[in-house]
């Protein structure tokens, strides 16, 4: 009876650390907070020219982690840098759920990796 009700604790404290984690960012406000993405990325995140990421269907937390080294300077890119400057944690939070709900309309990464022609 002691270890059921000590699984059972543990359970519930993944549950409750677990719904922290995945309850970040608001896809609406990504949506009105990516507007200045959409000219290079696309509104639908599936930007039609090679050279820039297609955002839409890419993994949360893989986006907020790329926006957050363009906005510490450990990815360099001038554009990318001056565009996350004014954003906050929850402001990417946001965007990284936005476009990560999206569909991609990746089929392959060819023209699509820098380098690749």
């Amino acid at each position: 009876m002691k270890r059921a009700l000590t699984l059972l604790s543990f359970g519930a404290v993944l549950a409750f650390a677990s719904t922290q984690i995945f309850a970040a960012g608001n896809i609406e406000n990504g949506k009105q907070k990516a507007a200045t993405c959409f000219a290079c990325h696309g509104a639908d995140g599936n930007a039609v020219d090679p050279q820039y990421p297609r955002l839409a269907g890419q993994y949360n937390m893989y986006i907020q982690q790329a926006l957050h080294e363009y906005k510490s300077g450990q990815r360099g890119n001038a554009i990318m840098k001056g565009f996350v400057a004014t954003l906050s944690d929850q402001d990417i939070e946001d965007v990284a759920a936005y476009f990560s709900s999206l569909p991609t309309k990746l089929d392959t990464v060819k023209g699509h990796i820098q380098g690749d022609k």
